[in-house]
């Protein structure tokens, strides 16, 4: 009897003990994730993705957005740090402006897996989780060039605007850049003109990647440049955001043929337009398999282990060239979004009505 006793007791005193540890839940380990924003589709998706698969992993999570305010982020990430974060992971607002406070984290001895945005001048970085940045700006390019058969305009021309997005946001350099290199050799040729001469990165960024602001800054450049009539054959816009401001300004002071104009992130209102012809394509970058991508890297760190990569030559943030997964972008249009959308279970087809 006493031997029975004696066993219970001790199987008690282990549940209680693993239960304590965390035992099958990894400890209940604490993972910071901090967003920008939830003013964009997409992060609130990212967020909620990765609160998701990390819950289902084992580990609890602390998810902030931080209203695009830089003081904020900062501050939810203080709390992060001290409230035991083993991991964060941060897609930041600014990429240059968490410096001191990815220096506690470093001091704390956290890892720190920078979310799609790249934290610049930092050595706490570990690990950058993203989609090849620079592949979508040449996937938005070529659809383009596709669409307007560049290669065989002979002496046609075609007018084209740029728009980009916020110039604190090292993606910026890559979307921009990519779609750059493909556009380039036409705009050099005389094939592609710029009738608002507003070609460079700085002359075409949209702070905070903000509609209204896209939408203000396109509406002059309609009225400046196309209000007698002059065609508009493409825009290249390097997110959804931005494209929407393009399209709301085409609906209002726009009345030619809608020209061709890019996207990314299949944000919900951006694929309407795409269904009615206010939009030709956007960049799909499934928030489900980043999310999976971070998860396995957070389990591996947790583990003692060293994640997986597939990058270590591309992504310098100014200390040191970071360790990165990138993710392969493809294209959604009319032709495939369906397939893409609503068959992978992305979205339902009644919220694209």
């Amino acid at each position: 009897m006493f031997k029975k006793i004696l066993a219970a007791v001790l199987t008690a005193t282990m549940v209680l003990s693993l239960t304590a540890c965390g035992g099958a839940k990894k400890g209940g380990d604490l993972v910071g994730v901090a967003m920008p924003t939830k003013d964009l589709q997409r992060w609130v998706q990212d967020g909620d993705n990765m609160k998701q698969k990390l819950e289902e992993a084992g580990y609890s999570v602390d998810l902030q957005y931080a209203a695009n305010d830089i003081a904020q982020q900062v501050s939810q990430i203080e709390n992060m740090i001290s409230n035991g974060c083993k991991v964060l992971v941060v897609a930041s607002i600014n990429g240059e402006s968490l410096g001191t406070v990815m220096s506690q984290a470093e001091e704390a001895g956290i890892k720190v897996i920078a979310y799609d945005r790249l934290i610049m001048n930092s050595s706490a970085v570990s690990y950058y989780a993203t989609f090849d940045n620079y592949m979508v700006g040449q996937k938005q390019g070529e659809y383009i060039k596709s669409a307007l058969d560049l290669d065989n305009a002979g002496d046609k021309t075609y007018n084209i605007e740029f728009v980009t997005g916020d110039p604190g946001d090292n993606n910026v350099n890559f979307f921009f850049g990519g779609a750059m290199d493909v556009l380039q050799p036409y705009i050099d040729a005389g094939t592609l003109v710029c009738p608002s001469g507003q070609m460079t990165k700085d002359e075409v960024a949209t702070p905070d990647w903000d509609t209204a602001k896209a939408q203000a800054r396109f509406e002059t450049i309609l009225s400046t440049y196309y209000a007698d009539g002059t065609q508009l054959d493409a825009v290249l816009a390097s997110n959804d955001s931005t494209a929407l401001g393009v399209a709301n300004a085409l609906e209002s002071n726009y009345e030619g043929k809608y020209p061709v104009l890019t996207g990314q992130d299949c944000d919900i209102a951006s694929v309407k337009n795409m269904i009615d012809g206010k939009q030709s394509m956007s960049i799909f970058k499934d928030t489900r398999t980043l999310a999976g991508k971070v998860v396995g890297m957070v389990d591996a760190i947790m583990q003692g282990k060293e994640p997986e990569i597939n990058d270590t030559e591309t992504y310098d943030n100014g200390d040191h060239v970071v360790p990165s997964y990138l993710c392969e972008p493809v294209f959604a249009d009319i032709n495939n979004y369906k397939e893409l959308l609503i068959d992978s279970g992305y979205y339902k087809e009644e919220d694209l009505k």
